[in-house]
């Protein structure tokens, strides 16, 4: 009896960026491509993880749109980071549900990085709130998370769209998502856009190879948008959107080739075709 064929996504980092990742599940769901699991790094990790949580992803948007994030930060004594991340910590714990990887809806893979060992970590099990603090901490500006004895910081440091986690679920077909590589960058207005841009330009050329592993990419236009910016929220769900739609067409041409095009997506095909 031949087994399902499985499609993970990768929900790369980026800042805020990332809430384009919002845009283009929105768009899966809407032409009914089944996820079978998700891998993120960074604001993938977020969006990610809350989406494996179960929550719909109208309820994710008005989430991103309307929370304060501002309440959520607590500003500390630099020593090793501008920020405590408990306040966010707190946060991620409420989003999630306080609920553990084996209690998600599709499996869940979350990448951080070992700062002193220079590992990448891909957390599986555990409280999944434990992983998404780690993945977000950005150095220099969110004090590194240590967990398990180990001092861990943003997945996007050494892993930006986790192609190879996504593939360890079991996948098939892995559809990467890039928020953060462009021809043409973003101004810098603050320091947490230098660091952020500085993270950027390092992976670049890494990434250009990695990047060949997934089976499709989809990269929302989002050059000019600060990846620190939560005044344009809306405008990077649009992007993922927008981005998702676009590639629709081509992506159910290549789930057919895998064999992974069910009925119901092959008519879907043919109707957007002609739009």
């Amino acid at each position: 009896m031949s087994r399902e064929l499985r499609l993970a996504v990768a929900l790369g980092s980026g800042g805020t960026r990332g809430f384009a990742h919002i845009g283009v599940l929105q768009v899966l769901e809407e032409a009914g491509i089944r996820i079978s699991g998700v891998a993120g790094s960074s604001m993938g990790a977020l969006i990610g993880a809350v989406y494996a949580t179960g929550a719909p992803m109208a309820m994710l948007e008005r989430i991103a749109t309307h929370l304060p994030f501002g309440r959520w930060i607590d500003f500390t004594v630099p020593r090793m980071g501008l920020i405590a991340g408990e306040r966010v910590h707190d946060l991620l714990r409420l989003l999630t549900k306080g609920r553990r990887f084996d209690q998600t809806r599709i499996p869940l893979s979350i990448v951080a990085t070992d700062l002193e060992r220079g590992e990448r970590v891909v957390f599986q099990s555990g409280p999944i709130h434990e992983a998404l603090r780690a993945s977000i901490a950005i150095p220099g500006i969110f004090t590194p998370h240590t967990y398990q004895g180990r001092m861990l910081v943003d997945g996007g440091v050494i892993d930006r769209v986790p192609i190879d986690a996504a593939r360890a679920l079991g996948a098939d077909f892995v559809l990467a998502v890039d928020v953060g590589l462009f021809e043409r960058l973003p101004p810098v207005r603050n320091v947490l856009d230098v660091v952020i841009q500085s993270m950027d330009i390092m992976e670049r050329e890494i990434f250009r190879h990695r990047i060949l592993e997934a089976d499709y990419v989809v990269r929302p236009k989002l050059e000019l948008m600060s990846a620190t910016s939560f005044t344009s929220v809306e405008e990077a769900v649009e992007a993922g959107r927008s981005a998702m739609r676009e590639s629709l067409p081509p992506l159910l041409e290549a789930l057919d080739k895998k064999g992974m095009l069910k009925r119901d997506l092959a008519e879907h095909r043919e109707q957007t075709e002609f739009i």
